[in-house]
């Protein structure tokens, strides 16, 4: 674990950026995926309102549950952030600004606003992609600790 320095306390904050990071971004994954289970009916018919087939409920929760706690726990967290990334995009493209284009007023407003809540977590979900899990999680464990200088 990196080393605390008294003299900059911006720096004694990094060690914890990654798996707080982390766990915020999961958390919406991990809740959405658990409320679909307790409505898989209600959740395949908003599914074909998108133009998908409802069976694809199972493979959502799938991917929002355990892609969700991958994440959190930093296992296979490229792999999970990049799927997530995938999916967040997808859904924000089927299910906010395509039904936009449809709406009016401020309802047209609000999926644009969802649409674009949806591109900052794939962004998010990005970084996680190309800088790896950080510290405090799984996937730091099986690396070797920097040499001593």
């Amino acid at each position: 674990m990196p080393r605390l320095d008294r003299r900059n306390r911006m720096t004694n904050i990094y060690p914890l950026a990654a798996p707080l990071g982390r766990v915020l971004l999961a958390l919406i994954f991990i809740v959405s995926g658990l409320q679909k289970l307790g409505d898989p009916a209600g959740t395949a018919a908003h599914i074909a309102s998108g133009g998908l087939p409802g069976i694809l409920v199972w493979p959502t929760i799938l991917v929002e549950v355990v892609g969700g706690v991958l994440l959190a726990v930093g296992y296979q967290t490229r792999l999970a952030a990049l799927a997530l990334a995938g999916f967040t995009l997808l859904a924000g493209v089927l299910y906010h600004l395509v039904p936009a284009g449809a709406a009016e007023g401020m309802a047209a407003q609000m999926q644009i606003i969802s649409f674009m809540k949806n591109l900052s977590i794939t962004g998010g979900l990005l970084f996680v992609f190309a800088l790896g899990a950080g510290a405090w999680s799984v996937d730091a464990k099986g690396q070797a600790a920097p040499a001593a200088a």
